[in-house]
């Protein structure tokens, strides 16, 4: 019973494949034990469009899951993505009354700081602190026991359609899950993949996906800007059935067999098979015609994402430069392109700081449900004292009740 105890399920729910990922925590280390994929047919740009299909692929996903681990998976942390993602940072300022500021005042900042207008359709899912300022006194990660009179906390709050959440919590409970808390998916990438010093100098990580493109941006060790684009691996897959008229399961393969993403690495002899549509025999093309039609799409998909980073003003802060996960980030030649593009270092992310199966886990395509492991690892404690109560009223918002137990 003590291993189950120390157990943590991430559920990234994509738009092309379900990913359940088991974690035990050992020591404060956390090792993968289990793994478990299998293909999304219920959604669309990250957002559930099918709840039953959604729910076969979560079951399929999880079974796999349990074989590996040896165990019975009652719990996950689900992963939340699509173009209704919204981030913006606030701002709030409290006064101290003792002169000594305490967690209950630290959690009070963060209050007045998420105190937002909200419209009704949408919901917060993230309040992710930034930094404090005690009088004037900026750059504090943690001001309790600091002596002041006026705490400020600068926060940083991602929003989501609050129907599209419900869908996701639905769907794992009718799959016979229990949602301890409902997870940015670029945050999950995050956890994986950056170290402290990355975060501290300043990244960007591009997680493209099959369905969206997200975006999440540190700088002094905090997130400054999260964005969600409605264009992504799915599109690419989409322009070579159309460009090389083949079905689109067959155009899914030949991009993850024989795509690149930069038209001067193919060279001019090689050749690909094309199957064709209608009983038509294969015919036999360069490869290059294959990266001429992938590398505009992948060019737009990264200038999307420089354009925002130079529009929030961005573009200085990134010392460490971008790294690529996703399923997408596996393109060859996406890391050279992608350079040209942000004139920065890029590198692909794989999942780091793990034990136990790291070999399996080690590709781009699993860097967001090994995140959701880390991060329900780091509020594992926090959890385990109202998972009851969450899954009883299938709520979102775990955050609310968090602030809410400080004061009662």
């Amino acid at each position: 019973m003590g291993k189950k105890d120390s157990l943590v399920v991430g559920l990234d729910i994509g738009t092309t494949k379900i990913c359940t990922v088991v974690g035990e925590i050992l020591d404060g280390k956390v090792n993968i034990i289990g793994l478990g994929t299998y293909p999304s047919k219920g959604l669309r740009k990250g957002v559930v469009v099918n709840i039953e299909s959604t729910v076969q692929s979560i079951k399929k996903a999880v079974e796999e899951a349990e074989l590996m681990a040896d165990c019975h998976i009652t719990s996950v942390y689900a992963g939340i993505a699509g173009g209704h993602i919204k981030g913006i940072n606030s701002h709030g300022v409290i006064a101290i009354k003792n002169k000594e500021i305490t967690e209950k005042d630290k959690n009070r900042v963060i209050d007045a700081a998420s105190a937002v207008a909200m419209p009704m359709d949408r919901e917060i899912i993230h309040v992710i602190p930034q930094e404090y300022i005690v009088d004037d006194q900026d750059g504090i990660k943690d001001p309790v026991g600091m002596s002041g009179v006026r705490l400020e906390g600068r926060v940083h709050i991602v929003t989501g359609a609050i129907t599209s959440a419900q869908n996701i919590i639905k769907c794992a409970n009718r799959a016979g899950l229990n949602v301890n808390d409902i997870v940015l998916e670029q945050l999950g990438s995050s956890e994986a993949v950056l170290t402290p010093e990355e975060k501290e100098l300043g990244a960007a990580i591009i997680d493209i996906g099959g369905g969206t493109t997200d975006l999440i941006i540190f700088s002094n060790g905090a997130i400054k800007h999260t964005a969600v684009f409605s264009l992504a691996g799915n599109h690419i897959t989409n322009d070579i059935s159309v460009g090389l008229r083949t079905p689109a399961e067959e155009a899914e393969k030949i991009k993850i067999r024989y795509g690149c993403a930069l038209t001067s690495l193919v060279r001019k002899d090689e050749t690909i098979e094309v199957p064709s549509v209608g009983g038509r025999k294969p015919r036999i093309l360069s490869r290059q015609t294959l990266a001429e039609i992938i590398e505009p799409r992948v060019e737009e998909i990264l200038s999307l994402v420089h354009d925002e980073i130079l529009r929030m003003g961005y573009g200085n802060l990134l010392a460490s430069g971008v790294i690529l996960t996703g399923g997408s980030a596996i393109l060859e030649g996406i890391p050279e392109l992608a350079e040209q593009i942000f004139n920065l270092p890029v590198r692909r992310g794989t999942p780091i700081g793990i034990g136990g199966l790291v070999d399996l886990v080690n590709s781009p395509i699993y860097a967001t449900g090994v995140g959701l492991v880390l991060y329900g690892s780091h509020h594992f404690h926090q959890n385990r004292f109202k998972v009851g109560e969450k899954n009883i009223f299938g709520k979102v918002t775990e955050r609310m009740k968090e602030w809410i137990g400080e004061f009662f």
